[in-house]
């Protein structure tokens, strides 16, 4: 394996149990304006809300619309009257409480900062990410937290790659390798960039090839450097 001096690390479902701050800000929001988060309603938001992250990757919608425009949509589903720009700033207060790492990432990040540079590189709301990060244990490891919305530009553009490379000083890019669990935003971007990657494939996605090691074909034009499927393995490859 080739040695790296910069890891470029993707925060939620990467380190942090997206899904979890998700289901806990949308049931304390849902409650304070009286409804429920039933099944149904959670699973309209959910695929409402992922269309709506693919739209900002394509540059087809800004953040300030994102934040919005999910719960419009979902309340217009729902037939409820609810301000959505309203609802919107509740749930943003609440998913920024949701700080839940997913197992291992503790101990992966100490391991992982006694031999490499790290940062973070996420697509995301600042309102919502670094209150989320300073109050988790992994903070301490990081030298920097990039964030598209604080950038200007989501993953998988450049820009916020350069950012973060920027951030530490770091040029050399065949001393990068970005890691996150998202073809499109993160390994996408990073191989734009001009960064080997490594996928965090926890569903087995027959497309990347074998779990563990280097990807043999490209995937949607582009292959992953690496792919594995948990962060134990993560861990071993590094």
């Amino acid at each position: 394996m080739k040695t790296y001096e910069l890891l470029l690390l993707d925060a939620d479902e990467t380190l942090f149990d997206f899904r979890r701050a998700e289901a806990f800000a949308l049931e304390g929001a849902f409650a304070e304006r009286g409804l429920a988060a039933t099944p149904e309603a959670v699973a309209r938001y959910d695929a409402i809300n992922k269309d709506i992250w693919r739209r900002l990757e394509r540059g087809e919608i800004d953040q300030a619309t994102l934040k919005v425009e999910r719960f419009a949509l979902l309340f217009a589903e729902m037939g409820v009257a609810l301000d959505a720009a309203d609802f919107s700033d509740l749930y943003l207060a609440w998913l920024g409480r949701g700080s839940f790492l997913l197992p291992g990432a503790e101990e992966l990040c100490a391991y992982l900062a006694a031999k490499y540079r790290l940062a973070i590189v996420t697509n995301g709301i600042a309102a919502v990410q670094r209150p989320r990060f300073e109050v988790s244990p992994i903070r301490r490891h990081f030298e920097a937290i990039v964030i598209s919305e604080e950038v200007g530009a989501a993953k998988p553009h450049p820009a916020i790659f350069e950012r973060a490379c920027e951030a530490l000083g770091v040029f050399d890019k065949s001393k990068v390798l970005m890691i996150g669990d998202s073809l499109s935003s993160d390994i996408a971007g990073g191989a734009a960039y001009g960064v080997d990657t490594c996928w965090l494939n926890p569903g087995g996605a027959p497309a990347a090839g074998p779990a563990g090691g280097r990807a043999p074909s490209a995937v949607g034009g582009f292959a992953p450097t690496y792919v594995v499927r948990d962060l134990a393995e993560l861990r071993a490859l590094l």
